[in-house]
């Protein structure tokens, strides 16, 4: 059965010209991909863009939880222990980059809930690798 778990927090970006502006965000978890989280930032409804869309970012949920403690991941993001009750996330792309300064608290219970779903270590359980094939053909 198919589960997630979504967490919506303020985020800031310190290395912006407006570091203290929070902006709404979501850390979102779901079983079908269960090595993954997603941190996703609601884009202002356009016309070029329809009333939900989104930038989202997928990376590894062990990269995220033990970048709490530790500075980790290299290439596109990084994760590292920031100011007192931050957790900074790094993301690169090809046009530049983006310094991410989350609560640490709410990151915490996002990964408690995305680990009471898919225990640490459980992840390869929960992949449905024919239906991820069936996909891959069907797209062929």
């Amino acid at each position: 059965m198919r589960m997630s778990t979504v967490r919506p927090m303020p985020v800031t970006f310190p290395d912006s010209s407006l570091p203290d502006v929070p902006v709404d965000a979501e850390l979102r978890f779901d079983t079908s991909l269960p090595y993954a989280a997603c941190l996703a930032f609601p884009l202002a409804p356009c016309t070029c863009t329809g009333d939900d869309a989104q930038i989202r970012w997928y990376f590894s949920r062990d990269l995220l939880n033990e970048g709490r403690h530790v500075p980790v991941g290299s290439g596109d993001v990084k994760v590292r222990p920031g100011p007192e009750g931050e957790v900074l996330i790094t993301l690169r792309g090809p046009t530049g980059k983006a310094v991410i300064s989350a609560p640490e608290d709410a990151v915490t219970v996002f990964l408690s809930d995305s680990f009471a779903l898919v225990p640490a270590g459980s992840e390869s359980e929960h992949l449905d690798i024919d239906a991820a094939l069936a996909r891959l053909l069907a797209a062929g």
